[in-house]
């Protein structure tokens, strides 16, 4: 089975993309200022930007599995710069850079199926919502990773790595995940209402749809939980992390599946 790749000039972007990211990781920490190091990131940043653009716009647009894991890298990217603004003293740059390098080689690894051109006008609406969604529960792990991280370095009375007071962490965590859980709300009401405008078929009970629901219940339990029970620390982490693994298997899993595993388009 041959699989197909990105073009030419998709490689030559995702290379530059990668080589951008590892010096701004390699460099950065010489760096002492928060907008210094942003402004080392912002070349990577772009030109992660541009390869998504052209995988989406270029002379044979494509997307798949890996082009969503490639936008939410950059999603996340994007949060940190802005969240960088607020809380100089967050530190996840390694993290990130790392996440966004190996999510565009993949990328362009498997850039995924052409896109039809007899598609739904709405469709580029609906993977919007979808991918906004994944984007914003990729902050919130990142976040639980790193409030679990500070959680572990005050157990051992070290000092630190993430930068932040933890209950900062917590709070903007759970931020993260009420947005986000708004999103897929909209997502799978969007997808239940439209199906057949947008895929030509009505709803179908297939594991995307089973996956994303159970995805909705995890984080509508977490929600819940925290807000009449109190759950916090590593109980609640546990659950975001089970909701996100759902999420992830309901679209770039299926995905992953069908365009890796079997080769054919979904």
């Amino acid at each position: 089975m041959i699989l197909p790749s990105a073009s030419p000039l998709g490689w030559l972007l995702a290379l530059a993309t990668a080589a951008a990211y590892a010096l701004a990781a390699a460099v950065a920490p010489r760096t002492s200022t928060g907008r210094g190091q942003l402004a080392i990131m912002a070349p990577a940043w772009t030109l992660h930007g541009a390869a998504l653009v052209w995988g989406l716009l270029g002379s044979t647009p494509h997307f798949g599995f890996a082009a969503a894991l490639s936008m939410t890298a950059w999603l996340v990217l994007t949060t940190y710069a802005v969240e960088r603004q607020l809380f100089p003293q967050m530190r996840a740059r390694w993290v990130l850079c790392a996440l966004g390098g190996a999510a565009v080689l993949v990328a362009a690894l498997f850039p995924g199926r052409p896109l039809h051109v007899s598609a739904s006008p709405w469709l580029p609406l609906h993977l919007t919502l979808g991918i906004a969604c994944y984007g914003l529960f990729a902050a919130a792990v990142v976040h639980a990773w790193l409030m679990s991280r500070a959680e572990r370095q005050m157990r051992l009375a070290a000092d630190s790595h993430s930068g932040m007071p933890l209950l900062t962490l917590e709070r903007l965590t759970f931020r993260f995940v009420t947005a986000g859980f708004v999103l897929l709300s909209a997502t799978l009401v969007a997808g239940w209402l439209f199906s057949e405008q947008l895929y030509g078929r009505a709803w179908l009970w297939d594991h995307k749809a089973v996956f994303s629901l159970l995805a909705w219940i995890t984080f509508a339990v977490l929600l819940l939980g925290r807000s009449r029970f109190g759950w916090r620390g590593r109980s609640a982490v546990r659950v975001l992390y089970a909701g996100t693994a759902l999420l992830l298997l309901a679209y770039v899993g299926s995905r992953f599946v069908m365009e890796v595993v079997l080769g054919r388009a979904a």
